[in-house]
């Protein structure tokens, strides 16, 4: 039983792309973000211990058989991903890591992984963990456009719109308390290059955004969802998560998934309301040194 590592994203897809395929919906964050990467120039190979480029790596269950039954990804400064494994594969990556000297700021997996991994990663490097976010991860069903329907009409962004994009993002990362470090401009950037954000406008002005992934294997992810505080609880987010969504299916898409915070109860309620269903929930644990006595 055995984790593999690589920084090659197509190594990785190659070993690890049949395994992630067949749960793409609760594999949507690394099939996503690898899409990225393929699409845009993966980063430059390099040595495990390299420490600012992404890391990936699936698990072999045991000799002979050469099927990856796990898998996660490491982006610098982000929360280690980790598909669905048993708490002791989670383990053993956890002390893995920790013993190539990688650096880890927390871990996002299925609560029982989640914490044997933090429980792992104590054990070897004696930073702790506390509870950063509890996320449910949802997958449409059929589309309901809200009722009744909110002031205004959707447009797909432009590069005009670049400076909004970057204020608006940077603001829905400080409120929903993002652990990864994040390049606002480039984002923009790379959700515009394929036209992956509606802008929601009433009376001609913008008042909501929802942004969507890349499409791999028919699957897309929305978000993020957000709406400027003075002009929230007017349905600006429900009519731009249906405009991006039914953009989504008419591009081709089979599958639209989306993550919601679990303590945010607004959320958690409007989704259900417009087709969405519960998939699975996930923890995300953040790690840091234990204080000094």
């Amino acid at each position: 039983m055995s984790w593999f590592t690589t920084q090659a994203v197509d190594d990785f897809l190659a070993e690890a792309g049949e395994f992630l395929r067949a749960e793409r919906v609760r594999n949507t964050v690394i099939l996503t973000v690898t899409e990225n990467l393929r699409v845009t120039g993966q980063p430059p190979g390099g040595s495990c211990l390299a420490r600012d480029e992404p890391l990936f790596g699936w698990w072999r269950p045991g000799s002979g058989q050469n099927q990856a039954s796990g898998a996660f990804m490491h982006t610098p400064g982000f929360p280690l991903v980790l598909t669905f494994t048993s708490e002791q594969a989670a383990a053993d990556l956890a002390r893995d890591l920790a013993a190539s000297g990688r650096l880890i700021q927390g871990v996002n997996a299925e609560a029982e992984a989640a914490q044997a991994f933090a429980g792992a990663w104590r054990d070897h490097t004696g930073d702790v963990a506390t509870e950063h976010r509890r996320m449910r991860l949802f997958r449409l069903d059929a589309l309901v456009p809200p009722d009744p329907a909110p002031g205004g009409v959707p447009r797909l962004a432009t590069a005009r719109d670049r400076d909004l994009l970057i204020e608006w993002f940077g603001a829905f990362t400080i409120e929903v308390g993002d652990l990864g470090r994040e390049d606002h401009g480039a984002a923009a950037d790379e959700r515009l290059s394929y036209g992956g954000v509606t802008i929601w406008e009433a009376g001609g002005v913008p008042v909501s955004i929802a942004g969507v992934t890349r499409a791999v294997g028919g699957m897309v992810r929305v978000g993020p969802v957000y709406t400027p505080p003075a002009l929230r609880g007017r349905g600006y987010a429900g009519g731009a998560t249906v405009a991006v969504t039914q953009a989504a299916l008419d591009a081709g898409a089979t599958e639209v998934v989306l993550y919601s915070d679990l303590a945010n109860p607004t959320s958690n309620a409007l989704y259900p309301r417009l087709g969405y269903r519960p998939v699975e929930d996930r923890l995300v644990l953040s790690f840091h040194p234990a204080a000094r006595t």
